[in-house]
């Protein structure tokens, strides 16, 4: 019983919950910057791949489902979306009318709509720092420098505390590593003393000393299928909500099968056996989120389930879907098409930076190794040095071979990239004197890259379109039943969820006539991405001729905006000149907005577009700019201009023939 009791029991670690300070303050930044809220858009799908979807089914408004969503042919699946994003927006739900009656407070706005689901985002993405910190304890590694590390990448204050499909990928990728490091350390520690035991059992000269060491033996625990349904259903799971999960599950499903594989006490036999029951123990689970989705898309109703009646047609695998989409080169070419390189090029120095040098370091010295024949110097394959670098290089390899490559797409990888170097950039006792300077340069190019990173990111990026959607949904709220049409261009879309549109779509029902009606919509927004001007004002003047028509014949009053980047602020007032009969009146303007669409250029010292009108119409020459005006210049290009279509009178027209 002492036997089994020792080898159930994990390595010791002292004061295990002592974290460092740096860590917690590191923690609370965590959530202060997501309160705070971060302005930043780092990508359409933050948005449109999950709570917009989600908002729109809990809160039965208006809002945009993208190609992704379309029943004719799903891709995404709903369940990882319902489970993380539906508790938080159906507390709003449920809460908001108690808020607005007792204490004021209206938590349908879009601070309240944008913050508290991030904030479930963020509580969740303490289940990587836990699991990494697990997964240092029980191999008694150096948790406190790794966790430091961890929690001051741009990746966990930014990307992880947005509802990227990628961020609950993370999740569940570090969770997997977990529990097949536990596994695997268990598996040895019952394998050494089963070998040893079966040694002793062989020695043995007496029938008593024999029967003792059976009994042992037969009290070691067993170990060959630890945590397989859990694993199975994780892996599942993570297929449905991103099929690229393949590439980040393959490595430790690989080392969790392979377990003990050459011992004397694990054979080939119990390698098929744990490939049958993962496999088994995955399709239970495989099944209901088949019929989750075959339900929410319509391909399922409770008609089919009463009459049991069911066809082929009757069911949607959405990661079948998934694939047969990314297989077209055509499909892809409509999103991007990226050279195979940029992940190891650009996108994993982007993210790591720091750590990303040091990996490429020891794969180059590794690869080095393995081609001279030094096999004894690389790392064992089934320790947990190797689960963690396979773990890091075949999902980056995996996903290189797809010619549509994002950087958030490896965001996982930095648990397995933290637990094997980022203990490295922390100087100790042994170190050299040249060592001890180099590892401090490294650790705070470290701090001072991510903290960068992390105010680009996650407040400058886009950064005026969450401001504009406040102002927007004011407007739209404060002067009910005005249409309101918005053009954007070189920008992203605008969360419809945010403005709370009524929906267009539900059927009401008239209380003292009993007659049926769906509402109108009242607000148009209109995505032109990096249309050239002279198209884009041809569709500014198609909309604004449709609400003329509507203001003339149904007398609906409308305001009609367009938001470009200040970056194209002379090429959109240079284009509005061709439309004598109406003007682009200066509304807003919101600050900061970086888009890669618009990258503003360095003004010159002769640029006149960086002078005050009012100067230059008093000047009679031109004004030559200083290097601090011409940097102060192209700083103020950083925002988002907001302009108010107006019509020109009749009066005003004859003034501009005259």
């Amino acid at each position: 019983m002492f036997l089994k009791t020792k080898i159930l029991k994990a390595i010791p670690f002292k004061n295990p919950v002592r974290l460092p300070l740096t860590y917690w303050i590191l923690v609370f930044i965590r959530f202060a910057l997501t309160v705070a809220p971060q302005l930043g858009y780092l990508h359409p799908d933050e948005f449109f791949q999950n709570v917009e979807v989600m908002a729109g089914d809990i809160f039965n408004i208006d809002v945009a489902k993208t190609w992704e969503f379309n029943p004719k042919f799903p891709i995404r699946n709903i369940f990882v979306p319902k489970m993380i994003l539906g508790p938080p927006l159906h507390f709003i739900r449920i809460l908001n009318p108690y808020t607005k009656h007792y204490i004021g407070i209206n938590l349908r706005t879009p601070y309240y709509l944008l913050v508290i689901p991030r904030l479930f985002v963020c509580l969740l993405s303490f289940i990587n720092d836990y699991s990494l910190y697990r997964i240092c304890v029980l191999y008694g590694q150096n948790f406190r420098n790794r966790l430091v590390i961890f929690a001051s990448s741009y990746i966990v204050l930014v990307y992880c505390c947005r509802s990227f499909s990628n961020t609950f990928e993370m999740a569940f990728f570090s969770v997997l590593l977990l529990l097949v490091a536990e596994c695997m350390l268990k598996s040895d520690k019952v394998i050494y003393h089963d070998e040893f035991l079966r040694e002793k059992y062989d020695k043995a000269s007496t029938p008593v000393e024999k029967v003792k060491l059976f009994k042992l033996k037969m009290h070691l625990p067993e170990h060959s299928l630890n945590h397989v349904f859990i694993l199975a259903t994780l892996v599942v799971i993570g297929i449905f909500n991103r099929p690229t999960f393949v590439g980040f599950a393959f490595p430790p499903i690989f080392f969790w099968l392979h377990r003990g594989l050459g011992s004397k006490v694990v054979g080939f036999k119990d390698f098929h056996v744990r490939i049958f029951t993962f496999i088994l123990c995955g399709v239970p689970t495989a099944l209901l989120l088949i019929l989750v989705d075959s339900g929410y898309y319509g391909y399922l109703t409770m008609a089919d389930v009463e009459s049991m009646k069911w066809t082929w047609d009757n069911w949607v695998v959405t990661p079948l879907n998934f694939l047969r989409y990314n297989l077209d080169m055509k499909n892809l070419t409509q999103h991007g098409l990226h050279p195979r390189w940029l992940h190891l090029a650009v996108n994993v120095p982007l993210l790591f930076s720091v750590l990303a040098g040091m990996a490429f370091i020891t794969l180059s010295t590794n690869t080095y190794r393995f081609i001279r024949g030094h096999y004894r110097k690389l790392p064992r394959i089934q320790s947990i040095t190797g689960l963690m670098l396979f773990s890091l290089v075949i999902p980056v390899a995996l996903l290189s071979l797809f010619p549509h490559q994002e950087a958030r797409f490896i965001i996982p990888g930095l648990v397995p990239l933290v637990y094997l170097y980022g203990n490295r950039l922390h100087p100790n006792e042994s170190d050299l004197p040249n060592h001890r300077k180099l590892k401090k340069i490294l650790l705070y190019t470290w701090f001072i890259l991510n903290a960068s990173l992390t105010l680009f990111y996650g407040f400058i990026h886009q950064g005026g379109i969450y401001s504009f959607a406040n102002t927007l949904h004011r407007e739209i709220k404060g002067a009910y039943g005005i249409h309101t049409y918005v053009i954007s261009t070189h920008s992203y879309s605008i969360p419809s969820y945010l403005l709370q549109l009524e929906s267009t779509t539900k059927v009401y029902k008239d209380r003292h006539t009993g007659h049926k009606y769906r509402l109108t919509p009242t607000t148009f927004l209109y995505k032109y991405g990096s249309m050239p001007m002279d198209e884009l004002f041809t569709k500014v003047d198609d909309v604004l001729t449709n609400a003329e028509m509507l203001l003339h014949e149904y007398k609906k009053q409308y305001r009609f905006y367009v938001a470009t980047p200040c970056s194209l602020e002379l090429e959109v007032e240079e284009a509005a000149k061709k439309y004598y009969y109406f003007k682009l009146v200066d509304d807003f303007r919101y600050y900061p907005h970086f888009c890669t669409e618009a990258v503003p250029n360095f003004p010159s010292g002769h640029d006149q577009s960086c002078v005050e009108r009012n100067l230059l119409k008093n000047e009679s020459r031109a004004v030559d700019l200083n290097m601090f005006q011409r940097i102060s210049c192209y700083f103020k290009k950083f925002c988002l201009k907001i302009y108010r279509v107006k019509t020109v009178s009749k009066y005003d027209i004859d003034k501009i023939d005259n």
